[in-house]
């Protein structure tokens, strides 16, 4: 039987070969349910506001603060009928119809969510544009994306004529397919329809030509690797509802709780976890312009925020912002303490590198636990989370005791597993490829067959993501995420993790954050590097980061170089880019690092 939305999916974009096919049919599959054996109530995303808005009008939804810290509050029947006339003015005033692509070119606002919400509330799909990449990829994905309406906030204005008109006609840039830029936004700019002023002449009541279904394309997201042309990732209403269902029921997530989002909704992790998740079970969602570490811990206090998701990069700066409190407050600031937060759960992380050291120094610094997890843009969002049940001892345990922190438990919607390069599944300890099938399973990658055949190539889809699991005393998998596979470093046909390697470089008192490199070597094809940047006032040297890594590790996982720099450069969800750093480990391509020569400098 071929999947309703498979079909769909060919008739809308691709002809998918028939092998690809059957493995995109088998990755769609949890626990033999197949998704047309629905996990979630709804038959749409509307459906569900429709829902909290008519049985609960008054209760608060969204709380946006805006990047001066003004506040505004929508209740749940407020925001929707909101919703409604955005979605008149999309479909009557721009001729949005179902199936159509809606790229936006904005930052975390209401606004944004208002028009995400709208599309969803038509059948379009929204494409959202990462305002963090270079303006050649953003008119990639624009092009890709062939959206025809563009929402763009004044912010980014002139970046959106230089990218979509194109007017010194440049190479690689220009959309000619944009047929419509809405200003979003205080402006007075003559040229453009404003958003504002637009949907102030439509009604509140909306009802769509044809419903949308479950199998309805949402979200168009694009892939952030560093090398290649990004893929562009199809999630189906369906994705976005059921990992919010996942989610809530892993975390125990209810409609009388309050979520916050530090994330860009650009990407899904701030869009599932902290928009789609409480929206899913009834709840509320306090939405920041951005990260802000001194607003951080206050701004969870007064809105008596339950949850809030971050990535390990946040988790650093919170660290930094304790050291930096003076003798007599607490690592909160000002005047507040771990009383002031006796509301408050526990963080998610995930979407980078969580370290053993920065998560054992966290939670001991703040006393408040990490839920750290995993997932990817191709499984909606999160796939896997430590569970909530674990006692402080066994928590402690899953995040220390095996060189990785746990990255948990398969969430009910997907399944996971480890699989060698031939497609054999392996047991407890093997190290391997992460492989995820399930509901949340994207449809496919848009336009790029030779993608879905390779990805698809298990009947699961493969992460590139190395990792094992171990079986823990319930029998449940807690699996750990090693490393990147494209990012292992292979020297002389011996791989190594950089997790394990980084590990040991955070060991020193100083270091701030440490990578681990591979860098091109004529001798074994690729050697270990270590780029490294210092705390505050710090002073090692490189021969000191030397001497500590091989006193810790054999010669050959050992650094043999190290560069000590002052910025690292990271994707817009704080995942570090080490194949940008490996340029700056030229000058040793054609040097033989010999252990005997190791020996006589650590010993010297």
């Amino acid at each position: 039987m071929v999947h309703n939305r498979l079909a769909q999916g060919e008739a809308m974009t691709i002809n998918f070969h028939e092998d690809t096919r059957q493995k995109l049919e088998a990755a769609h599959v949890v626990n033999g349910i197949l998704p047309e054996t629905r996990l979630v109530p709804f038959r749409n995303v509307e459906a569900v506001l429709a829902l909290h808005a008519r049985t609960s009008p008054a209760k608060t939804f969204l709380i946006h603060y805006d990047q001066h810290g003004g506040r505004e509050e929508f209740s749940y029947s407020d925001f929707y009928a909101r919703t409604r006339r955005v979605a008149n003015f999309l479909s009557q005033g721009l001729g949005v119809q179902r199936g159509d692509r809606v790229a936006t070119i904005a930052h975390n606002h209401r606004d944004t969510v208002l028009i995400y919400v709208a599309c969803w509330l038509i059948g379009a799909t929204v494409a959202p544009q990462n305002v963090t990449e270079d303006d050649r990829r953003i008119a990639f994905t624009l092009r890709n994306s062939e959206a025809k309406t563009c929402f763009v906030f004044p912010d980014y204005l002139e970046r959106a004529e230089t990218i979509i008109l194109n007017p010194h006609g440049e190479d690689d840039l220009g959309v000619p397919a944009v047929e419509h830029i809405i200003l979003v936004g205080e402006s007075d700019n003559p040229h453009y329809v404003h958003f504002h002023t637009e949907i102030a002449h439509y009604s509140s009541d909306f009802t769509p030509p044809t419903s949308p279904e479950l199998d309805d394309e949402a979200l168009l997201v694009y892939t952030s690797g560093t090398t290649g042309a990004p893929k562009g990732v199809v999630l189906s209403q369906y994705n976005l509802l059921v990992d919010a269902y996942g989610i809530s029921q892993w975390q125990a997530i209810t409609g009388n709780q309050r979520m916050m989002c530090v994330l860009p909704i650009h990407h899904v992790n701030g869009i599932v976890v902290t928009l789609i998740t409480p929206l899913y079970v009834g709840a509320s969602v306090v939405l920041n312009r951005a990260f802000s570490v001194s607003h951080f811990w206050q701004r969870i206090v007064d809105e008596q925020v339950n949850i809030v998701s971050v990535v390990p990069t946040l988790l650093q700066f919170l660290m930094e912002y304790a050291h930096q409190q003076p003798a007599g407050n607490s690592a909160f600031g000002d005047s507040l303490t771990r009383d002031d937060l006796v509301h408050f759960r526990h963080l998610i992380c995930g979407a980078g590198t969580l370290s053993v050291a920065l998560a054992k120094g966290f939670e001991s610094t703040f006393q408040i636990p990490i839920l750290h997890g995993y997932g990817l843009s191709e499984t909606t969002c999160y796939s896997c989370y430590l569970p909530i049940d674990l006692d402080d001892d066994t928590h402690r345990q899953w995040i220390e005791n095996y060189g990785y922190p746990s990255i948990g438990c398969p969430i009910v919607t997907n399944e996971m597993a480890i699989f060698d390069a031939e497609g054999n599944q392996l047991g407890p300890g093997q190290r391997g490829e992460i492989c995820i099938r399930g509901h949340n399973v994207m449809l496919y990658y848009y336009r790029r067959p030779d993608s879905n055949a390779d990805t698809f190539r298990f009947g699961w889809f493969r992460s590139g993501d190395e990792g094992f699991y171990e079986m823990g005393h319930q029998g449940r998998p807690f699996f750990f995420i090693t490393g990147r596979i494209k990012e292992l470093i292979n020297r002389g046909g011996v791989k190594f993790s950089p997790f394990e390697i980084e590990e040991v470089l955070l060991e020193i008192q100083g270091v701030k954050i440490g990578l681990a490199i591979a860098f091109e070597n004529e001798y074994y094809g690729e050697e270990v590097g270590a780029y490294v940047v210092l705390e505050n006032g710090a002073v090692i040297s490189e021969e000191a980061i030397i001497r500590h890594c091989h006193d810790r590790m054999p010669f050959e996982k050992a650094p043999k170089v190290v560069v000590i720099g002052q910025e690292i450069p990271v994707t817009s969800t704080g995942k570090y880019q080490r194949l940008k750093l490996r340029d700056l480990f030229q000058d040793w391509k054609h040097t033989q690092f010999r252990k005997q020569d190791f020996a006589r400098r650590i010993h010297a």
